[in-house]
C-alpha cells in the first residue's frame, strides 16, 4: 500500500513583532555583530597609521567614508548605522586635533556624516526592496500550493501519493503541475511542466491545469482531453504574445484508469513513467510521443493513445525533470533509475520518502527546479480504493 506523504513545511520560528518570515529573512544579516566590529576596528586602525605615516600633504582619514557604504550591502540597517556614527566620530575627531582652516575641518566633516548617512538609507533601501522581492515570491508559491490540489487523492479507480517542492525564488520558479480528477470515463491524471521559469511559466500551466479539469470530466477519449488542453494552451500563448510575453510549451503525460489491468496513456513530450512491481522498478516505454501541448502545429500528426500495464499491485511512478535534472556540487545527474532500482523491494511509501531524502542530500538543499512526483495505485483485489492509506476520506474525515 502507499502510504501519503505531506509537502514538506520549514521549521517554526517565533517571528519578530510586527514582522513576517519574508521580512525576517529579507533583513538577516550576513556578518555578525562580533565579526563586524572586528574588521571595522581593524580597518580603521590601518587608515589612521596610514594616515599619520603620509602626514598632512595625503590625507587618508576621510577614506573611512566607504565604510558605511560597504556595509549598507552586507548588513542590517541597525549595523550600518552604527558603522556610521563610528566612521563620523572618527573623522570628527581627527579633523578637529588637526591644524587645518576652519572651513575645512567643518566642510570635511559634514561630507563625512553625509556620505554616512547615504549608507544608512541605501542600507534602508535595500532591505525593503529584498522584502518585497521575498513577500512575491511566498505570495507565488502559496498560489501554487492553492490551486495544486494538496496530496493524497482518492478516487474510485486511484490511490495518488506524492510530494510537490516548489522552488521560493522568482527566477527559478517554475510551473509544474498534476492533477488526479474523477469523471465519467475513469480517472484522469495529469502531470506537466511548462517550459521556463518565472511567474508567466506558472500562467500558462494554471491555463493547461483548468482546461484539464474541465475536459477530463467532458470528454470521453483521453486524446480530446489533450487536445483540448492544447487549445487551452495555444490560446494563452496568443493572449501572452499580445503583452509582449514569450510563448510556452508544456510536457505532460497524460493517464486514464478504468479499473483494469491496462492504463491508458497520451504523452506530450514528458518523461515516461517508472512501474514499480513484484519487487522491481522499470522505465515504461511509450512508444506513441507526440509533440508538448502548445505545439500540435509542428508535430503534423494527431495525438495517439496507447495501452500500458498496470497489474494488480502495481504503481506507477510518474514525475517532472525536477527529480532526472537535479545536480549535486559537482554538475552531475541525479543517478534516478539506479537509486530507484535499489528500492525496488520497497513499499511505494518508502520508496517516496526515500527519494525525497536522497534528492534533499544530492543536491546539497540547493535546487534549479521544481519537484513533482506522483505514485498511482489501486488496492488489492477486492478492496475498496476508498480506503487508501494516508487519505483523508479513508478515516471519515471530510477532504
Amino acid at each position: 500500500m502507499v502510504m501519503g506523504l505531506r509537502r514538506p513545511s520549514a521549521a517554526p520560528s517565533v517571528p519578530l513583532p510586527g514582522t513576517d518570515q519574508a521580512e525576517i529573512s529579507a533583513g538577516a544579516a550576513r556578518i555578525g555583530n562580533w565579526a563586524l566590529a572586528l574588521w571595522l576596528l581593524l580597518l580603521t586602525a590601518v587608515v589612521v597609521v596610514l594616515d599619520a605615516l603620509t602626514g598632512n600633504d595625503l590625507p587618508l582619514i576621510p577614506l573611512l567614508v566607504v565604510l558605511p557604504a560597504l556595509a549598507s550591502v552586507f548588513c542590517t540597517v541597525r549595523q550600518t548605522t552604527a558603522v556610521a556614527v563610528w566612521v563620523t566620530l572618527v573623522v570628527a575627531g581627527s579633523r578637529i586635533a588637526s591644524t587645518g582652516a576652519f572651513w575645512d575641518v567643518v566642510f570635511l566633516i559634514g561630507f563625512s556624516a553625509l556620505a554616512s548617512a547615504l549608507g544608512v538609507v541605501a542600507c534602508a533601501a535595500r532591505i525593503r526592496h529584498a522584502t518585497e522581492m521575498a513577500r512575491l515570491r511566498s505570495a507565488a508559491v502559496a498560489l501554487q500550493r492553492q490551486i495544486l490540489r494538496p496530496l493524497p487523492v482518492t478516487t474510485q479507480q486511484v490511490c495518488a501519493h506524492g510530494i510537490y517542492e516548489p522552488i521560493e525564488e522568482d527566477r527559478f520558479v517554475g510551473g509544474d503541475i498534476y492533477e488526479v480528477v474523477q469523471s465519467p470515463h475513469g480517472t484522469r491524471v495529469i502531470i506537466g511542466d511548462v517550459q521556463g521559469k518565472g511567474l508567466p511559466a506558472i500562467g500558462t500551466g494554471f491555463a493547461a491545469l483548468g482546461a484539464f479539469r474541465e475536459a477530463a470530466v467532458r470528454e470521453p477519449e483521453l486524446t480530446a482531453v489533450a487536445d483540448a488542453v492544447e487549445d487551452a494552451v495555444v490560446r494563452h500563448n496568443a493572449f501572452s504574445a499580445e503583452n509582449g510575453e514569450a510563448e510556452r510549451f508544456v510536457t505532460a503525460l497524460l493517464l486514464g484508469f478504468d479499473g483494469g489491468d491496462r492504463v491508458r496513456a497520451v504523452n506530450c513530450g514528458h518523461l515516461p513513467p517508472r512501474l514499480l512491481y513484484d519487487g522491481a522498478a522499470s522505465a515504461v516505454a511509450l512508444h506513441r510521443t507526440s509533440v508538448p501541448l502548445g505545439m500540435a502545429d509542428l508535430g503534423g500528426e494527431a495525438r495517439a493513445a496507447e495501452w500500458i500495464d498496470f497489474p494488480p499491485g502495481a504503481a506507477l511512478m510518474v514525475y517532472t525533470d525536477g527529480v532526472t535534472e537535479a545536480r549535486d556540487a559537482a554538475g552531475a545527474f541525479y543517478p534516478f533509475d539506479e537509486r530507484l532500482r535499489g528500492w525496488a523491494g520497497r513499499d511505494p511509501d518508502q520508496v517516496l520518502e526515500a527519494l525525497q531524502a536522497e534528492l534533499a542530500e544530492f543536491s546539497g538543499g540547493v535546487r534549479r527546479d521544481d519537484v513533482a512526483v506522483l505514485v498511482l495505485s489501486r488496492p488489492p483485489d477486492g478492496e475498496d480504493a476508498a480506503g487508501c492509506p494516508g487519505d483523508p476520506a479513508s478515516d471519515g474525515s471530510p477532504k
